[in-house]
Formats: structure tokens, C-alpha cells, sequence
């Protein structure tokens, strides 16, 4: 990894979380983040998007909501990246301030409201990313204003599904009103069934959902052969274990405290689906620890967002590292055979 990035993430974390995030995007353009080298551990090679991804750590949506650093970031050993969340239209989001950093929770609050250039900024760049050795996905949202769900998220998944490994529909960002409406049964059923593709086709569903609601979810999936489910979006809870000045900002909380509601909604999800819905685990990860646990509780795949905006890119190898160590330990020689026997 590059000395200068690891070197400057003290230095970053002194800037307003925004404009950090915003000079880590450009120094991935300019290259300045280095490489990931080391061959993974052949006990890391997960199955999935019909194809073989050389370990199960994927960053998830919202750090490279445009795409504008697809390839940098498949350089620092994810073993996929999902872009996004992307809309029809470019359109700037909540006014800022809309990013907090809870430094002593481990945690970060955004109430962003997709911001993005816009599904005619994404495309190019998906159809210019480097696809050999990382899977990328798009995450696809709708416009706060003049949004047609029913019409809208159909015609991006036709825009982007030639050029990506799978694709995440978004309706569980509690920063778009009336976007989480989207995860009842009607509405999403309406949603799934004008959607024709044959790309991987997945679900990013709230924390926040009841037993009802997310039954309803993952029956309404399963009928329309949807893939998977992404668990979790961030939350809209505040536990009280929060100590952070910045607690009682709006918007939705991820980091840390989000790991152990979001693990307990993937092991429900994983008993629910039978095995029957591929489960990607986001969350509070920051450790090969979290990462295991997540996929005990079922899921193939493991996302970070907010371990790795405070971390950098060196916290990849640390992961991947001990996650192989903690597999074998427990006797496992493959994620595969360890998926859900926690759950």
C-alpha cells in the first residue's frame, strides 16, 4: 500500500468528512493509492455473479457514488466494488453540512440524499472498468423529485446491465422521502416485476424493517427470482450507547453500531431465505472478526464503507489475512462450506 496514503489518513481526519472523502476520490484518479499485490488465499475464493471473485471483501456503495474510481479502488484488493447509488438525473443532494464523523462510536451520519452526476456519468466509466480480476455492481436509486419507481428503476437496470457484474436496487436510504415506502410488499413487487434482466439482480433493504416487513421482502424476492439481498443500509436509530457530540445529527448512522442489528437481521434472513437468496453483509465491519461473523450469519459476501473511510486502504490486507487464518482455525476450508452455520 502506499506510504503517502497511509501517512496522510491521520492528516484527513482533521478535514471537514466531505471534503476528505472528496481528495481521497481524487488521489485514487491520480493513482496515488497504490497496489494491493499479494496473491489472496486460495481459501478466500468465494462463488459468486457467476464467476469466481478472489476473496469476499467488497466495498460498499456511496464511497465512488459515480464511478469515477472504479479501477483505482480494484487495485487495493477488493474483491468487488459496487458503485453508486446512481439516479436518473444529476442532481446535488441535501445541503452540507450532510456528513458527520461519530470519531468516538466508530460511526459516521449522512444524510448525503443522493448526490450524482446522474446514470449518463456511470455508464462509460462501467463500460471502461477493468472487470478481470474484481466484479464491480451498480447501486441504482431514484430522484427526489418527479421519481416513477415502477418506471425509473427498470430503466436504469436496462442501461447498466451489460456492463456490470450484478446490480443493487437501493429503496432503504432513509435520505430520500418516501424511498423506504418502497420496501412494502405491493410497491416492491410493482418495482420487480417491470424489471426484465439477466444480470445478478439484488436488494439493499433497512435495518429499521419489522418481522412482517421483512418477511414480506424476502417472499416477495424469492417469487420474482431476484438474486439477493444486500443487509444492511444504515439505520435510523440512534442506540444509546452513542457518545459522539454529533449523535443527534440526521440522517443515517452506519460504523459500528450498526454491526450487531444488521448481523441479527442477516442470520434472520438467512433462517427465512432457506439458503434460497444469495446474502451480502454490511454493516459495522472493521475486523476479520466482523467479517466472519457476517458470513456465519449467512452471508456469501461481506461490505465495508465506513471501517474503510476511517481506515484506508491498508485495513484490505488486514482483513483478508484474518479472515483465512480465522477459517482454518475453525476448521473450514472454503467460505462457501462456512455460509450461515452460525445463523
Amino acid at each position: 500500500m502506499s506510504f503517502l496514503v497511509t501517512a496522510a489518513m491521520p492528516l484527513m481526519r482533521r478535514l471537514d468528512p466531505e471534503t476528505a472523502h472528496n481528495l481521497s476520490l481524487r488521489a485514487l484518479r491520480l493513482r496515488l493509492a497504490g497496489q494491493d499485490k499479494t496473491p489472496d488465499d486460495p481459501i478466500l475464493a468465494t462463488p459468486a455473479f457467476g464467476r469466481t471473485l478472489r476473496n469476499p471483501i467488497g466495498l460498499a456503495a456511496g464511497f465512488d457514488k459515480n464511478g469515477a474510481a472504479i479501477n483505482a479502488l480494484g487495485r487495493l484488493g477488493f474483491g468487488f466494488v459496487e458503485a453508486g447509488t446512481i439516479t436518473p438525473r444529476p442532481q446535488p443532494g441535501n445541503p452540507r453540512p450532510r456528513l458527520f464523523r461519530l470519531a468516538q462510536d466508530n460511526a459516521v451520519i449522512n444524510r448525503m440524499g443522493f448526490n450524482n452526476a446522474g446514470i449518463g456519468a456511470l455508464l462509460p466509466r462501467l463500460q471502461q472498468a477493468d472487470r478481470r480480476h474484481i466484479a464491480i455492481g451498480a447501486n441504482l436509486g431514484i430522484n427526489k423529485e418527479n421519481a416513477i419507481p415502477e418506471s425509473d428503476y427498470p430503466a436504469l437496470v436496462k442501461a447498466v446491465g451489460a456492463d456490470a457484474d450484478y446490480i443493487t436496487i437501493n429503496i432503504s436510504s432513509p435520505n430520500t422521502p418516501g424511498l423506504r415506502d418502497l420496501q412494502s410488499e405491493q410497491r416492491l413487487a410493482a418495482i420487480l416485476d417491470a424489471i426484465t434482466t439477466t444480470t445478478p439482480l439484488f436488494v439493499k433493504i433497512a435495518p429499521d424493517l419489522s418481522d412482517a416487513g421483512l418477511e414480506a421482502v424476502v417472499e416477495t424476492c424469492l417469487t420474482r427470482g431476484v438474486t439477493g439481498l444486500i443487509i444492511s443500509n444504515t439505520t435510523i436509530a440512534r442506540p444509546a450507547s452513542l457518545q459522539s457530540p454529533q449523535k443527534s445529527e440526521t440522517g443515517g448512522l452506519s460504523g459500528a453500531p450498526l454491526f450487531e442489528p444488521s448481523t441479527r437481521m442477516l442470520a434472520k434472513t438467512h433462517r427465512l431465505s432457506r439458503g434460497r437468496l444469495m446474502l451480502i453483509g454490511a454493516g459495522g465491519v472493521s475486523t476479520a472478526s466482523d467479517a466472519l461473523a457476517k458470513i456465519l450469519a449467512g452471508a456469501a459476501l461481506v461490505q465495508l464503507y465506513t471501517a474503510f473511510a476511517y481506515h484506508g486502504p491498508a485495513i484490505i490486507p488486514r482483513l483478508k489475512t484474518g479472515l483465512a487464518a480465522r477459517l482454518r482455525q475453525r476448521g473450514f476450508t472454503s467460505i462457501t462450506e462456512a455460509i450461515g452455520t452460525g445463523a
